[in-house]
């Protein structure tokens, strides 16, 4: 009855988790939904008429325009002509697997890497090859091996601020990664939609600026963590053997994204207020950051280990001496409160990886964040007890 796709087709437990979570007597880390105090201004006023007709696929030029003009400003070689506007970033996620991926296709992404894009690529049949990721991102030598022996037809990386682990690759890490995909040929996706949410300095230069003449590229962002998510405008820039196969693509999926989101869009980065609204939104964000940092401190110290993210949106905490958090979850909710477990951010499975959870500060308030810090220790602590009877039990009977 269905394409036989189907049978890999897999919910998302964050999407079930929002509609849950968007109860008022829910505090939630599970998403990582930007607060909406942050949040810039919807204002139409001035709307051209004329966006009330269907538009190009590419997109609007004004909004491309003005997205080449950034990229450049970051060392990123790209003409407005390369950039096509997309329904979120999570549309050009899409448009790349249907374009690259097909039953067993191997490709590489990290571990633990963005959950929404592993549901893409599995629904399209990717086998995965997995990168660990250390405080510095990958390992460039398992990056070359995977690339050498098992040829991925793309590899997807998240190297700043990533989703879930907060990582941010350093210098070298860059550097490292971008010569070896050149060497060996392998097509980069690289996904960036927390790059203007730093909140120290660090190496933030794109790997594909990095990336010569003839080489594969793939480079997404979106406007939903700095401007307004609801509107969902986001932009994929390739290089030009791959541009027009994915514009071929979008025509074939939804014609074009919204005129008056992008519309709004090209009006709001090319605003005057626009660098004063960014280091505003840093500023926010470092706040409740650093307020769910101490929070962790006070609450998880004894329980888990963390590093604290220099940008982004979450931290991803490891309880120490392993643990279930998906059963965890059960029990935080029944308290009224959400994380994601992090065993879903993992492309293969692994027992190891139920120790892991992902907390995102974004959305709640600092005083919910020290509530929700105290009940996820109690619940922790309830559960370690449990298995403490539980081994005890079994010593025993032995």
């Amino acid at each position: 009855m269905f394409s036989e796709r189907i049978d890999r087709l897999t919910s998302s437990l964050i999407r079930e988790l929002l509609a849950l979570t968007q109860k008022p007597d829910i505090i939630s880390f599970a998403g990582g939904l930007p607060a909406r105090d942050a949040m810039p201004l919807l204002d139409l006023s001035g709307l051209p008429p004329d966006l009330s007709q269907y538009g190009t696929t590419d997109g609007e030029p004004e909004l491309r325009a003005a997205i080449a003009g950034q990229l450049a400003g970051l060392g990123l070689r790209c003409r407005p002509e390369q950039v096509l506007i997309t329904t979120g970033s999570q549309q050009g996620i899409d448009l790349v697997s249907k374009l690259y991926i097909d039953p067993g296709t191997p490709v590489a992404v990290e571990a633990p890497s963005y959950l929404a894009a592993l549901q893409s690529f599995r629904l399209f049949g990717a086998r995965f090859e997995e990168l660990p990721l250390g405080p510095a991102g990958p390992d460039p030598h398992q990056l070359r091996h995977i690339a050498l022996r098992h040829r991925p037809a793309l590899v997807y990386l998240i190297p700043t601020f990533q989703n879930p682990a907060g990582v941010c690759y350093d210098e070298a890490t860059r550097a490292a990664v971008a010569a070896i995909l050149r060497e060996t040929g392998t097509p980069l996706l690289e996904d960036e939609p927390y790059r203007e949410l730093v909140y120290e300095p660090v190496d933030r230069t794109p790997l594909c600026a990095r990336m010569g003449e003839g080489d594969t590229w793939m480079y997404m962002g979106t406007f939903s963590k700095t401007g307004i998510p609801g509107l969902r405008v986001g932009y994929i820039v390739a290089s030009d053997n791959v541009h027009p196969y994915l514009v071929r693509l979008k025509q074939s999926t939804d014609l074009h994204t919204n005129r008056i989101g992008q519309w709004w869009c090209a009006r709001f980065v090319n605003g005057r207020d626009y660098p004063a609204h960014l280091e505003r939104l840093r500023a926010f964000y470092r706040e409740r950051r650093d307020a769910m940092q101490a929070a962790l401190d006070r609450h998880l110290s004894d329980f888990a280990e963390w590093t604290p993210p220099h940008g982004g949106l979450f931290f991803w905490v490891r309880l120490k001496g392993g643990g279930d958090t998906r059963a965890l979850l059960v029990k935080a909710l029944e308290r009224k409160v959400a994380f994601m477990p992090g065993e879903a951010f993992f492309a293969n499975p692994d027992p190891r990886h139920g120790a892991y959870m992902r907390l995102n500060f974004s959305h709640a308030t600092p005083e919910q964040l020290e509530r929700g810090m105290r009940v996820l220790a109690e619940v922790i602590r309830e559960q370690q007890r449990t298995a403490d009877r539980e081994n005890t039990a079994g010593i025993v009977e032995i």
